[in-house]
């Protein structure tokens, strides 16, 4: 073999015999870790969310350059699919201004609440409908209804237990114009809750951007990874994995931060 590598006897004896650096010894620790983590999540880790989970869970200072390499190397990789939009036709009965106008950041919790109702299928073609409320302040669910019908009590029930959960809210809440958000119900406990109402214009999901991104990665990460026969599992996915991404599911964009790390950060300075 070394005559065929065209390399020495003692060259050969010299990388056989020779130690491993650091920097191969805590490559090695860290594929340890990624696979770790990747088994933990079931693959829907990328390497971008591989490398904060890393530097938060075990204080290592590691570049994601180098986290993509050696995932790389593993044969890891996301195995999370693109998701697929679903439209849903509606005579308004109220509608309001695009207040809200893609304007995405938040100074603070409880300024501007982004909500929507997605579909999801089970078993032999049933459906489960989730309505959900997304605070733009810390990007975390503030409250969230599984049920088998997408109607006005699915919305109404999710809107009752944020505005309970925070009774002194009153940021712009912004939807699409489906039938449940233009309802004039609907619109008089936003008013009781002095909140301000905002739509999305006509076929414009990008107006509702952070929501519907939220729900792409739900779907990545947790529904099309699996195939649910039954309502009940589907609905203990759905909130185990909401816990997931309220506390345990670091953000760059929230300074690798959890979206609860990040609430109770932003309640510390501003105290």
């Amino acid at each position: 073999m070394c005559q065929i590598a065209n390399i020495s006897r003692s060259a050969y004896y010299k990388w056989l015999h020779r130690e491993k650096s650091q920097k191969e010894l805590q490559s090695e620790k860290l594929l340890v870790l990624i696979n770790q983590a990747y088994e933990e999540r079931n693959g829907i880790l990328g390497y971008r969310q591989m490398t904060i989970k890393i530097r938060r869970e075990h204080n290592i200072n590691v570049n994601h350059k180098r986290i993509y390499r050696l995932m790389k190397l593993a044969g890891l990789k996301s195995v999370c699919r693109k998701k697929k939009y679903n439209y849903m036709k509606s005579t308004p009965e109220v509608t309001a201004e695009n207040v809200l106008n893609r304007d995405f950041k938040a100074q603070r919790t409880c300024e501007k609440w982004l909500t929507d109702v997605t579909e999801f299928k089970y078993g032999d073609g049933k459906k489960a409908y989730l309505s959900a409320i997304f605070d733009l302040g810390d990007r975390s669910i503030v409250s969230y209804v599984i049920g088998h019908s997408n109607n006005n009590a699915l919305v109404f029930e999710t809107f009752d237990l944020a505005a309970t959960a925070y009774p002194n809210a009153k940021p712009i809440f912004h939807s699409d114009r489906g039938f449940q958000y233009t309802n004039k119900t609907f619109k008089l406990k936003l008013d009781k809750a002095g909140m301000t109402q905002s739509m999305s214009r006509v076929a414009r999901c990008i107006d509702n951007g952070p929501m519907e991104g939220f729900w792409g990665i739900l779907k990545s990460e947790m529904y099309y990874l699996r195939k649910f026969n039954d309502y009940e599992s589907l609905r203990k996915a759905i909130g185990e994995y909401i816990g997931y991404y309220n506390t345990k599911r670091y953000q760059k964009r929230l300074n690798c931060m959890t979206p609860i790390e990040y609430r109770n950060y932003l309640t510390d300075i501003s105290a």
